[in-house]
C-alpha cells in the first residue's frame, strides 16, 4: 500500500488547513487509516484514526477541533484541522495498517501554525 499525503502549509492561528492522504488501494481492504505528528524534538504521536467499519478515535489534544474522514471512491482519508493552534505546529504522517503485520507511512506533511 502507498500512500500520498497532501495539504500541510503555513497558517495563522485559529486558521483551518485539510490534510489528504490517497492511498494506491481500496481503503476497505485496509483495517486502519490515520494521522500522526511529530514536532521538533518530539515522539511521534497518533493524532486521529479512522477504521474500515468506520469508527474513529482521535486524540484528547484534537478532539473538538479536528475531524477524520474518508472517501471511499477516492480511497482516501482527511483530517480537517480547525481552529489551529502554535502547537499543533509538526510534520503530519498518513498511516495504513491491514492483515497483521501491514504497515505503511506516508511521507510527512509539514504543518506550521504561526502565532
Amino acid at each position: 500500500v502507498q500512500l500520498q499525503a497532501s495539504g500541510g502549509g503555513l497558517v495563522q492561528a485559529g486558521g483551518s488547513l485539510r490534510l489528504s492522504c490517497a492511498a494506491s488501494v481500496s481503503i476497505f481492504s485496509i483495517d486502519d487509516m490515520g494521522w500522526f505528528r511529530q514536532a521538533p524534538g518530539k515522539q511521534r504521536e497518533l493524532v486521529a484514526v479512522i477504521s474500515s467499519a468506520g469508527s474513529m478515535n482521535l486524540a484528547r489534544s484534537v478532539k473538538d477541533r479536528f475531524i477524520i474522514s474518508r472517501d471511499s471512491t477516492k480511497n482516501t482519508v482527511y483530517l480537517q484541522m480547525n481552529s489551529l493552534k502554535p502547537e499543533d505546529t509538526a510534520v503530519y504522517y498518513c498511516r495504513a495498517r491491514w492483515s497483521t503485520t501491514g504497515l505503511s507511512w506516508g511521507q510527512g506533511t509539514l504543518v506550521t501554525v504561526s502565532s
